[in-house]
């Protein structure tokens, strides 16, 4: 990514911008890229390269406020990053306007205006540009519309010069998509790992458990045990953290659904021994099992989505959409979320399966391998599992879009 002086053009500024907003510290985050920025050309015609393209990736269009940030993410900011400590409460979501250089001057003014005008639904809001370029007059006008400013010096330094302020505003559904993907249930460079719902329902009666969690696990239930913990994570079953894992409020009526069924935790994963290596539908071989892992899996904040738009299909007409047809349906709808849910973050495949302006190519998804494996193989198959739907999911290399089909089991009549 090295670059100097006036190479340092808008992909390059904002590279170094989102690796000093962004750092790979393990904190929960995640951010994305204006799709303009997947392009191997600058505006200028100068090539991109590859490394800056990787860095910038995931590419989303994401509509914040009045227009579309060059970058929207959401994680906790270091202090120095900000004009006052904010303690407790979400994290920020951040906008970043990055201005470089393009065969001329660099215009940060209009960066800075930019970045205010997103301050409508962000709670940050940044101008990255070359620090050669920014003047007294850019930073006066900074602090009075509170946008920071990040001053990238042609050595790679990314230098706060002024610090915002988090103001609160309402989140539209754009930017909850990012937000679901910055947290513990996003499916951003994860994945459920196991696709059977009685191995995530387990995991808190396995703490729960007076012998070691993983052992009793291991022993009883399934052998990945920490795919097993991510998933039961993913669906809000427990909370990990550093020291210890302890059972949320919904983990706690797993617990309690088995002391009512069973008598005992330990009886209760007597039970699950019975399932394993079991393709049946879940539903049909431990209906009440079957009942409670349908209700967790429709409290993951993706499946709602997904019910209620298929119902809608299933209203018009079309009750077996290839899952081709519901993604370029979906997108039209909720354009984000559809991305970050369906199609693969890494920088060729958002490539190939986003325009510019973040309009989806029908050609890229009918590639099987374009597609998130958490959501077309390992949800889909929890779906299936738990009654909701007809077909149980498929790895994205055995996947076929124009032949995977999403279906509800039950569909309900319209209502008059």
């Amino acid at each position: 990514m090295a670059a100097a002086g006036a190479d340092l053009t808008e992909p390059h500024v904002l590279a170094r911008a989102k690796r000093r907003l962004f750092p790979e510290d393990g904190a929960e985050a995640y951010a994305v890229v204006d799709t303009q920025f997947a392009r191997e050309r600058w505006v200028d015609q100068r090539t991109v390269d590859e490394a800056v393209r990787e860095a910038l990736a995931p590419f989303n269009h994401v509509r914040v406020g009045s227009g579309y940030p060059d970058l929207v993410g959401v994680r906790p900011l270091d202090d120095d990053l900000l004009a006052v400590d904010r303690l407790g409460g979400e994290p920020p979501l951040i906008a970043v306007e990055a201005k470089g250089y393009a065969g001329g001057g660099v215009d940060t003014e209009r960066g800075i205006v930019q970045a205010r005008d997103r301050l409508g639904e962000a709670n940050v809001a940044f101008l990255a540009a070359p620090a050669a370029a920014i003047t007294q007059t850019d930073r006066s006008l900074a602090r009075e519309c509170n946008v920071g400013v990040l001053a990238v010096d042609a050595d790679g330094d990314v230098r706060p010069l002024e610090r915002p302020r988090v103001v609160g505003n309402r989140t539209a559904d754009a930017a909850t998509s990012i937000r679901f993907q910055a947290s513990a249930q996003g499916v951003a460079g994860k994945s459920f790992g196991l696709n059977h719902p009685k191995n995530y329902l387990a995991y808190p009666l396995a703490v729960t458990h007076d012998r070691d969690t993983e052992t009793v696990l291991a022993e009883r239930v399934v052998g990945a045990t920490d795919a097993a913990r991510a998933g039961a994570a993913f669906l809000n079953l427990v909370s990990v953290e550093p020291d210890r894992t302890t059972l949320t409020a919904l983990g706690k009526e797993v617990v309690r659904f088995a002391l009512a069924e069973c008598g005992s935790v330990d009886a209760a994963l007597d039970t699950f021994e019975d399932w394993k290596r079991s393709r049946k539908r879940f539903c049909e071989v431990a209906p009440k099992w079957g009942q409670l892992a349908r209700r967790v899996v429709y409290d993951y904040p993706a499946t709602e989505l997904l019910v209620t738009e298929l119902q809608s299909l299933h209203d018009d007409g079309e009750r077996r959409p290839t899952l081709r047809e519901f993604v370029e349906y979906l997108h039209e709808l909720r354009p984000t979320f559809t991305v970050e849910l369906f199609v693969r973050g890494d920088e060729g495949v958002r490539s190939r399966a986003l325009t510019d302006d973040g309009d989806l190519r029908g050609e890229a998804l009918a590639d099987g391998d374009a597609y998130h494996s958490p959501t077309v193989f390992q949800l889909k198959a929890m779906l299936f599992h738990a009654g909701i739907v007809t077909e149980r999911g498929s790895e994205p290399h055995r996947l076929d879009p124009c032949e995977d089909r999403w279906a509800l089991r039950h569909d309900v009549g319209a209502t008059r």
